[in-house]
């Protein structure tokens, strides 16, 4: 992950011309990241549309694939895009009209890890989310195929293929077998 120095704001983050990478905003700083691989696609994918068609079909908010920008602080400015992300119906009606990028932390985020991260930059991640208002964090290891949940002030709960894994009060009546997830 390549890092550039000065500090960006979100609307510049917005504004640059698409170079074929994605990027994130950490805390005024843009973090260039090199597009993900084909497994780490169908793991997201394959946690995502399960989830987001319960969500539909339910009526319990909206779901956002990769690339969706959120804003979870400012001054300076910090924009973060999970691979999955899942936001609530009544905190969608309460924000209202959204701008650029949504303003705020989802409620359950889903964060595929690739080869390339380092364990300290994932925590980092887990815990910016979850000090941001995130109600659930889960990261999926298509390396290890297990699946870490994270909840605010609780321990992790890491998962393997012979569990399943559910959404708990955040979006409740959802689960996926982990094995699912992984093909």
């Amino acid at each position: 992950m390549a890092t550039q120095t000065g500090l960006v704001t979100a609307e510049d983050l917005f504004n640059m011309p698409d170079d074929g990478y994605r990027y994130e905003l950490v805390r005024g700083e843009l973090r260039k990241m090199a597009p993900a691989s084909f497994f780490h696609g169908t793991s997201a994918m394959r946690i995502g549309a399960p989830l987001a068609i319960y969500v539909i079909e339910n009526g319990l908010g909206e779901v956002c694939a990769a690339e969706t920008g959120f804003r979870i602080g400012s001054d300076p400015d910090y924009v973060l895009a999970p691979d999955v992300a899942f936001v609530s119906r009544e905190r969608l009606e309460d924000i209202g009209e959204i701008g650029i990028f949504f303003p705020g932390a989802p409620d359950l985020v889903v964060e595929v890890t690739s080869p390339s991260d380092r364990l300290t930059q994932v925590a980092e991640k887990v815990r910016d989310w979850l000090d941001a208002g995130t109600r659930m964090v889960v990261v999926v290891n298509p390396r290890r195929r297990d699946v870490t949940v994270h909840l605010p002030n609780s321990a992790p709960v890491t998962l393997t293929e012979e569990d399943s894994l559910d959404g708990g009060d955040v979006v409740p009546g959802w689960t996926i077998p982990v094995k699912d997830i992984f093909g």
